[in-house]
Parts: C-alpha cells; structure tokens; sequence
C-alpha cells in the first residue's frame, strides 16, 4: 500500500541519524599512516681485515710492500700506521683534497669500507726499521724534532708526533723508520702548497729550508 506523502515525510523525519562514525566502516591504520620510525646515524661496519689483506694485495701491494714496508724510498711504508690516518688520506686522494694522479685512480676502485678493512689490516703489520745516512746533518735534524728554532717560530717535531715518532692515533700520523726521500717530497709539498690538505704543515713547512727538511727527514728515518 503506497504511503501518503505527508506520512513518509513524517517517517523519515522521526528516523535516528547516523554518526560520520557510523557510516564510514573503521579501517586499520596502513604502513602510510603508521608513525615515522626513529632515524639513528648509522654506524661504520666493523673492519673486516682479511678483506683488507686481499684488497691491499690486489691494489697497493705493487708499490707499497707486501705487509705495508715498501722498499722504494719514494714511496712510504704504510705498516703499522693509525688506521684513521690512512683512511684520511685516502679519502683526500680520492676526492681531489690531496693532488696524486697515481694515488687519486687507485683510491678511485675503493668503497669506504675497503678504504677502512685495508687501513686497519695495515695497523696490524710490523714496520720495519730505517735509518739516518747522513751523519752530519743528524744533529740538525734532532735539533728540530726535538726543540723546533724557536728563533724562527718553527715548532718541535715532537710536540705532535711524540718523542720517538709514534705519532697520535687518530691526530698525527707515526713517522719513525719512515723513508727518508718520502719525508723530504711532504715537507717540501706542504711548504709549496703542493700539498694542501693539512694547513698545520703547511704553515711549519713554509718557514724551513731545502737543508732543514733534509736534515729532520734523514733524523726521522732512524728513528725507533
């Protein structure tokens, strides 16, 4: 039986409304709308060394040695370094902070963690041990490390990289035993600006002469 008009208005009017709530089914939150999980730096993988072994060998072992005590005196014997100065250095060869067209293309194949597995593989070798061959300039050159010329403003060597040039870890690298013709390219390289990426030595380098370079890097050599 059809209603009359009136009387459906009537119904429809006295029917209960229904909540937004209500009317919308609930729906579990999805992953959108989860709240943000907490971000945290995330941490450097531990050095895995025999990675760093096979790596060095692949990579550097031509020039540097087999366990880091490279025979060529131009090129410096990495054994026993600290690790975090290592992987300094090879970071600024490979972005360009330390100008080295050889050291930049072989920093170039390697990740940061490669970088970290081979420096700290090479903490763990024994350095070998060099020697000072030139006996007038010793005492020169320990003069320097030892006391600076403080008439020239130029600092002891060893104030930084200790007494018997162990250096800092993680501050200043180890230079005892360290090829003598190695020492004198650094030097000469910060003084020149060749090498820039410490502004100390740079500003220590720049006050000393081809003989005074000469003479601390044959001192440090012989170091022990």
């Amino acid at each position: 039986m059809k209603l009359p008009a009136s009387l459906l208005l009537a119904a429809l009017l006295a029917a209960p409304v229904m909540s937004s709530a209500q009317q919308s089914p609930q729906v579990a939150p999805g992953p959108a709308d989860a709240p943000a999980a907490p971000t945290t730096p995330k941490q450097p993988v531990k050095p895995d060394l025999a990675q760093g072994e096979q790596r060095y060998t692949a990579v550097c072992a031509a020039c540097h040695g087999a366990d880091g005590n490279s025979g060529a005196p131009a090129n410096p014997k990495l054994a026993g370094q600290h690790p975090q100065y290592l992987v300094k250095q090879l970071y600024d060869f490979k972005t360009g902070k330390r100008p080295s067209p050889i050291m930049q293309g072989f920093a170039a194949q390697l990740s940061d963690q490669e970088m970290r597995n081979i420096s700290y593989w090479l903490s763990t070798q024994k350095p070998k041990d060099g020697f000072a061959r030139d006996k007038e300039a010793v005492a020169l050159g320990e003069r320097i490390w030892r006391g600076g010329l403080a008439d020239r403003g130029i600092a002891a060597c060893a104030g930084c990289h200790s007494p018997n040039g162990a250096g800092i870890p993680a501050v200043y690298p180890r230079l005892a035993g360290q090829h003598a013709d190695y020492t004198v390219s650094q030097l000469m390289g910060f003084r020149d600006g060749k090498r820039p990426n410490n502004v100390i030595m740079h500003q220590v380098a720049a006050k000393m002469t081809d003989r005074e370079i000469r003479a601390v890097s044959d001192y440090v050599a012989g170091l022990r």
